[in-house]
């Protein structure tokens, strides 16, 4: 009896080719529906250089959550989740925030106002606010920024793909250009005076479009907008729909650092998004072949699977030895402040922020986990040094949770999986109680037994109730 009825179980033939270990049949998934990055766009780029690099810096990281995170959610931000979701960004140290869609919604053209009108924003704080290419959106958009002390970037775009344009916008390639130019001339008619802006360029689902034509559409609007090293213009690089493995998207940014005229006068951005699962990949690569700004969302919210994850880009480079430039000594405050706005609450198994991200249930991760931090301490002490100064090796921890605000006390929790080293930390940890390797081994069969029997975790004070009772 077939115990899932709405699954068919993979039936066909073994493939010729397959290695005698591998027994996998082909399935009934309509994958010939769909055809493969390369017979759609063909990158011409054959001595790639961003393999043999590394991540040495932080880009300019440029949060969109109060945008285009914004705008994915089922209960979109009122006003107050809005300001203090930009207080938060502000406080963890951003320097670019994108607000808004102005022209989108009264909250949003509001909020930009807000702006205008407080000091909520700092002096270094530049301001960016998203329109697309039509007239009467752009000049509701420059409305919005008028009287903005700060730097300001107005964020134009366009979708350039070929479905987009068959399908969603009914234009070829020259009818297309026009639009856009037309946009970026509407942009530069109203704001192109204003001394405190700067222009962005979106060719939206750049990483389905052809390379010729994206570079063409680049570098006519840089042209237009006159880029120059002391007014550059940012041109940023979507991912908009994620449909290759991260070395294409990878490819498609170093042809474009590459070959953009006025390179000099360009900001080359890049926006991942999730679709693949791979967004972080996507930007990490991305840097390394030649982006120098990165828009994201920090937890990765935002449309479909989201925007690429800006906590997870920062602290990875943490994790490698490279200031983030971004502050997340209190990742739970962070956390709360996000679920608030968003509405919608972290994974607990969310890269660094997650809340069972540093603990460990395993037997041996406890063991490994427990002798990893004593040596911390006595290595500590040996220098002459305080705990947080010196080097961090413990296995399994990739980055000290303190680093993040976060303490050792939900490191090590103890299940049915955990061995005598977890309950043993339990104790030290809680009671400053130190057992003998016998010690360890009798009490750990007797909680063994108990979460066998109930299926749930125990708690310090559980194991020693049950040290107690075994020396009754």
């Amino acid at each position: 009896m077939n115990t899932f009825p709405t699954l068919s179980t993979p039936s066909g033939p073994i493939p010729e080719d397959a290695p005698r270990w591998n027994p996998q049949r082909l399935s009934q998934m309509p994958s010939h529906r769909y055809r493969d990055v390369f017979s759609r766009v063909d990158v011409p780029l054959q001595d790639r250089m961003w393999p043999s690099r590394r991540l040495t810096a932080a880009p300019l990281w440029v949060p969109v959550d109060l945008r285009d995170g914004n705008q994915a959610l089922a209960e979109p931000m009122d006003p107050a989740r809005k300001r203090r979701f930009f207080q938060l960004l502000v406080a963890m140290g951003y320097k670019e925030i994108e607000v808004g869609y102005p022209s989108a919604s009264q909250t949003d053209f509001d909020f930009v106002r807000l702006i205008a009108a407080t000091d909520i924003a700092p002096d270094d704080v530049t301001i960016v606010v998203f329109t697309p290419a039509r007239r009467d959106l752009i000049e509701r958009t420059v409305e919005s920024i008028r009287g903005i002390r700060n730097p300001v970037v107005i964020h134009l775009y366009t979708a350039t793909a070929p479905v987009w344009r068959d399908v969603v916008l009914g234009r070829d390639r020259d009818e297309l250009r026009d639009l856009i130019l037309a946009g970026g001339r509407d942009v530069l008619r109203t704001a192109g005076d204003l001394p405190n802006v700067r222009f962005e360029f979106s060719p939206e689902v750049f990483n389905q479009t052809e390379p010729d034509f994206a570079l063409e559409i680049c570098d006519a609007m840089t042209a237009l907008w006159d880029a120059s090293p002391d007014r550059p213009v940012i041109l940023n690089l979507p991912a908009t729909v994620e449909i290759a493995t991260p070395n294409v998207y990878a490819d498609q940014i170093e042809y474009m650092h590459r070959h953009l005229a006025r390179r000099d006068a360009v900001i080359l951005s890049v926006h991942p998004h999730n679709d693949r699962g791979t967004g972080v990949a996507c930007a990490e690569l991305a840097v390394l072949a030649g982006a120098q700004r990165v828009e994201g969302c920090v937890f990765g919210n935002g449309e479909r699977t989201g925007n690429v994850d800006l906590a997870t880009l920062a602290l990875n480079l943490h994790a490698q030895g490279v200031d983030p430039m971004i502050d997340f000594s209190d990742i739970d405050e962070i956390r709360r402040t996000v679920e608030h706005c968003n509405r919608i609450e972290v994974h607990p198994r969310h890269p660094y922020v997650g809340a069972l991200v540093h603990t460990a249930f395993s037997g041996t991760h406890q063991d490994a986990i427990r002798k990893g931090l004593a040596e911390h301490r006595a290595r500590a002490a040996e220098e002459g040094r305080t705990e947080s100064d010196i080097s961090w090796r413990v296995p399994y921890l990739p980055i000290d949770p303190a680093d993040i605000g976060r303490g050792y006390e939900e490191v090590i929790r103890v299940n049915s999986q955990s061995g005598k080293g977890g309950i043993a930390h339990l104790l030290e940890s809680a009671y400053g109680i130190v057992l003998t390797r016998d010690e360890q081994v009798e009490l750990a069969r007797r909680v063994q037994r108990h979460t066998d029997e109930t299926g749930r975790e125990v708690t310090a004070e559980e194991v020693l109730r049950m040290l107690r009772a075994s020396a009754a």
